[in-house]
């Protein structure tokens, strides 16, 4: 799968209406691909890591101990499959980078492209300028055929020099192509829809949020690196709407082939 083909995801139970007594009893990570459950257990091997470091990838390498599945997203596109995000690490806090395995299931209910995720840097909008660059509203900015990382601005988020040497050489940027639409095109306009996240199979705590996302990919080695661009807007928290918000996210993403995931 590309993602220039449709995906779609789906809602969880807690943000569904109309539904009828017997679904009620279901539980919001009923019927997920791998079987997976929120406190299911991920392991991955460790192969497609270490060939993406090697390479100069920016994906973090997940930790032994980073292994438990604390949440599951959903998010509705209306278009055709299904795309669920495990999260490993939710990222509501400073502390703590966003680490999810993204998983994407086609109308056919086959898993057909698995990413591991990490949290590359979030920012908060300053101005009305930066909140509509990073939402295309203007045709320009998230939604351009290309994007580009500087080794300054990484340096500026804390990451080691010899990790950007190793990324980056003797360049001072890296470049991202669009990875949707035709490349003719200057401008494609983000992916639009809203995401579900729920923390608990009863589908009582997480957040619901629309988003604008585009995806960006470059070539490493003999294989790829994607950077997912997403501005999301926070519409409410553990059900209350008093917690809105918005930001932008910067997350690295690696192809994993299925084989090598098992969820328990």
């Amino acid at each position: 799968m590309s993602w220039k083909d449709a995906f779609q995801y789906a809602k969880g139970v807690a943000a569904s209406h109309g539904i009828d007594a017997a679904k009620k009893e279901s539980h919001a990570d009923d019927g997920l691909p791998f079987g997976a459950r929120i406190g299911s257990l991920l392991s991955i091997q460790m192969s497609p890591f270490i060939r993406a470091t090697a390479n100069g990838s920016l994906i973090d390498t997940p930790a032994a101990s980073e292994s438990l599945i604390k949440a599951i997203s959903r998010v509705k596109l209306g278009l055709p499959g299904n795309l669920y995000r495990y999260y490993l690490a939710t990222g509501d806090s400073e502390s703590e980078k966003e680490k999810f395995l993204q998983v994407y299931q086609n109308e056919n209910g086959e898993v057909a492209e698995i990413l591991y995720c990490t949290r590359l840097t979030r920012i908060i909008p300053e101005t009305d300028e930066d909140q509509k660059a990073f939402t295309g509203e203007d045709g320009y900015g998230l939604g351009e055929k290309s994007y580009s990382l500087w080794k300054e601005q990484l340096a500026g988020l804390g990451y080691d020099a010899s990790m950007l040497a190793a990324v980056f050489g003797d360049a001072a940027s890296i470049d991202y192509r669009r990875d949707a639409g035709s490349q003719s095109d200057d401008f494609v306009a983000p992916f639009t829809g809203t995401k579900t996240r729920v923390d608990d199979a009863a589908g009582e705590h997480g957040l619901a949020q629309q988003i604008y996302f585009m995806p960006y990919v470059r070539d490493i080695g003999d294989g790829q690196e994607y950077l997912l661009i997403s501005t999301e807007i926070v519409e409410s928290q553990d059900g209350d709407a008093s917690k809105r918000g918005i930001h932008f996210d910067l997350m690295i993403g690696l192809p994993i082939e299925k084989e090598r995931v098992v969820i328990q």
